[in-house]
């Protein structure tokens, strides 16, 4: 008897631990979708990360803004573009993954601040 209740403890204590990551999911940038307005441009902009990591930032009216790679590092979102000498710019992430709709206020690592607000995933084109 003893044996049968810690078994079934056992089994809920991990059902629960497994729904407690599932609702904590790290923070991932792989095959998603942004807007905020670009602070370079002054314009509404929509940046996807397909899954490999490349990005394309395009302005909503479809004008093409920029396009890198970018990747996960220390809990930041760090960003390389193809298009400027600027480097890796890092920006801060909240601990768990967005939902769609979500937003969330973003800083880079010269303390630049930007709100950015998850949208279901589209993917970008490069330009012609």
């Amino acid at each position: 008897m003893r044996l049968t209740i810690c078994v079934s403890a056992a089994l809920v204590l991990c059902a629960s631990s497994s729904q407690l990551a599932a609702k904590t999911a790290p923070f991932e940038i792989n095959h998603t979708s942004w807007t905020y307005v670009d602070p370079a441009k002054k314009v509404k902009a929509i940046e996807s990360i397909d899954a490999d990591g490349n990005y394309i930032e395009n302005a909503v009216s479809g004008k093409h803004i920029d396009h890198g790679t970018g990747v996960m590092k220390d809990g930041k979102a760090c960003f390389t573009s193809a298009m400027t000498k600027e480097g890796e710019v890092c920006w801060t992430t909240p601990a768990h993954a967005l939902k769609i709709g979500h937003s969330f206020v973003a800083t880079n690592d010269k303390g630049k601040k930007l709100k950015v607000t998850r949208v279901a995933y589209t993917q970008q084109k490069m330009p012609k």
